[in-house]
């Protein structure tokens, strides 16, 4: 355990600094509609929160399988996140609130470590902000289950496993005619990440190869 929260206070320090960015992102590049020059002027802010937390004595990451809705990124797994309101003080606190009433995480129980590089994404329109958050115990979780299908956690050395990147074969509820083997993490019970979640992680995931 000490080893893993030695790691939350690396992670503190190694957020304030220059991040690996887009190049971290491109190693698990898919996306269903190709990136613009310019990123739009009507681009929608949005965030997510990438939560780490202690349980059985290892440093586990919590994701999601979003319900089946017909939208851009139906029954994808993601972090839990969403659009900017303009009730929230800025985008952590998007990233906060999205994770409580997605998942129920509460927010004061969750530290932000900081942010990783925007993303992009053309097929939804957004520009998406990660955060990441620690919180010291396992969230009790109060699902909405109009969002969100199921809870993955896994524990974060197992995600950043060489062998849970692969390429498979996908299709985009957002373009059916879209069909194309792209770079993924595959869980131990088959569950596929891709797109902006996979290019998300990959930059975490070369953050945390700096660690020693």
């Amino acid at each position: 355990m000490g080893g893993d929260l030695e790691k939350i206070e690396w992670l503190k320090e190694r957020l304030a600094q220059p991040l690996p960015g887009t190049g971290a992102h491109e190693l698990m590049a898919a996306r269903v509609k190709p990136m613009p020059h310019l990123i739009p002027y009507d681009a929608r802010p949005s965030a997510v929160l990438s939560a780490l937390f202690m349980h059985k004595d290892t440093l586990h990451t919590l994701l999601i399988k979003r319900a089946e809705d017909g939208k851009a990124h139906s029954g994808q797994v993601s972090f839990p996140g969403g659009r900017q309101e303009l009730s929230d003080d800025d985008l952590a606190a998007t990233a906060l609130r999205e994770a409580y009433e997605e998942v129920g995480i509460i927010p004061a129980e969750v530290e932000i470590l900081g942010g990783l590089t925007p993303l992009y994404i053309p097929v939804s329109n957004f520009i998406v902000h990660p955060f990441i958050g620690y919180t010291a115990r396992r969230p009790s979780y109060r699902i909405n289950n109009k969002e969100v299908a199921r809870i993955i956690e896994i524990p974060l050395q197992e995600l950043l496993h060489p062998d849970r990147k692969t390429k498979i074969e996908v299709t985009s509820p957002a373009d059916a005619s879209f069909i194309r083997t792209v770079p993924a993490y595959t869980l131990p019970d088959g569950t596929v990440i891709w797109g902006a979640t996979a290019m998300i992680f990959s930059e975490f995931q070369v953050l945390l190869g700096e660690y020693q």
